[in-house]
């Protein structure tokens, strides 16, 4: 009962400050705001825990697929459309993410003195829970690889939407009030949200998915989008308390992490983030010459940032949203595919 009244209270706290980093304007304010707060509580105050207390697995699992399906929708017929037309992005794509895959694994494995599996997982510019998942079952560290995932989660979605603001002189992204949620969607719609969301999990479970509470409500939403059986709006109510847990849930996964690994960390990510972006920005600029995108959106569509934040980016930029997205998503994909297909060679020869 301990363990239920403190994952409350932290996710009350976490919706204080997803609150009050809203009102300073800050990006993804719902996800960041309850990450930070409770990453110092497990950090700084793990003795005020109850002992052996772990955020509800149950609880993340659900709103995560709340994140899915939000992301899914987006996933249009003329989104689907014009996928053929992007092989030049999409093969510099797959490009980059290789490219990342080495220069990350030099900055943790050098650099870092991280050991071979775990400065590889921590290298992935994508596919969070995948890369988690992967580099524990082949040994890797999981406190470091936790800590590197979600610094280059945070880092990207906090400094590309403030760089282009300071660019701009005008706020983007989530913190220019732009979301991919409505606040327009009837109550009546939400028995059709549960059925999606839980038909996607049990699907994509089903079909060994990987991170099926992502991935399965995600497919489920593009299925239904695609086909125009129904459009899965989300409330925004809804979405923020999804980021209230989930922020909690990842700042919970803090514990046991000293000051000195966080800050060290830190450092490591910054190094890795700017390098990927800078490599962004590298193969925007050669492939600009080949599509009718400009360079901005092609910027957008490289960084390796969260699939969200980058979409609400490009949206207040109108900046091609749905080209954008369908980067990201490619991007992740092809990341998860990547990790897949290696997982064997780095059991063996790590």
């Amino acid at each position: 009962m301990a363990h239920i009244f403190v994952t409350f209270g932290l996710i009350c706290l976490g919706a204080l400050t997803g609150w009050g980093a809203s009102l300073f304007g800050l990006p993804l304010p719902y996800l960041i705001g309850p990450l930070v707060i409770c990453a110092l509580i497990a950090t700084a105050l793990p003795h005020h825990l109850p002992e052996g207390y772990a955020f509800s697995h149950r609880l993340r699992q659900v709103f995560i697929g709340v994140i899915g399906l939000m992301i899914g929708a987006q996933v249009t017929p003329e989104l689907v459309a014009s996928a053929p037309e992007f092989a030049v992005t999409f093969t510099a794509l797959a490009l980059f993410i290789g490219v990342c895959l080495v220069y990350n694994f030099w900055v943790f494995r050098i650099l870092g003195g991280y050991d071979r599996v775990t400065a590889f997982y921590s290298s992935s510019p994508g596919g969070l829970y995948e890369s988690l998942a992967l580099g524990e079952a082949a040994g890797g560290n999981v406190a470091r690889l936790t800590l590197q995932q979600f610094l280059r989660v945070i880092i990207v979605v906090t400094a590309l939407p403030i760089g282009l603001s300071l660019w701009l002189g005008e706020p983007v992204g989530s913190a220019g009030g732009v979301t991919l949620a409505r606040d327009d969607v009837p109550w009546t719609d939400l028995p059709f949200i549960v059925m999606a969301g839980a038909a996607g999990y049990f699907g994509g479970k089903l079909m060994r998915f990987p991170a099926a509470q992502l991935t399965g409500p995600m497919g489920a939403a593009a299925i239904l989008s695609v086909t125009g059986i129904f459009h899965v709006d989300i409330p925004i109510w809804l979405v923020n308390i999804a980021q209230i847990v989930v922020g909690c849930a990842l700042g919970m996964r803090f514990t046991g992490l000293s000051r000195g690994l966080i800050l060290r960390g830190a450092g490591l990510s910054l190094l890795s983030v700017g390098g990927m972006l800078a490599l962004a920005m590298v193969f925007a600029v050669g492939v600009v010459q080949f599509v009718e995108e400009p360079l901005d959106v092609l910027l957008i569509s490289f960084a390796p940032g969260g699939v969200t934040e980058m979409s609400l980016v490009a949206l207040s930029l109108q900046a091609n949203p749905a080209f954008v997205t369908l980067h990201h998503i490619f991007r992740i994909l092809m990341t998860v595919v990547w990790l897949m297909a290696s997982a064997p060679w780095v059991r063996r020869n790590f």
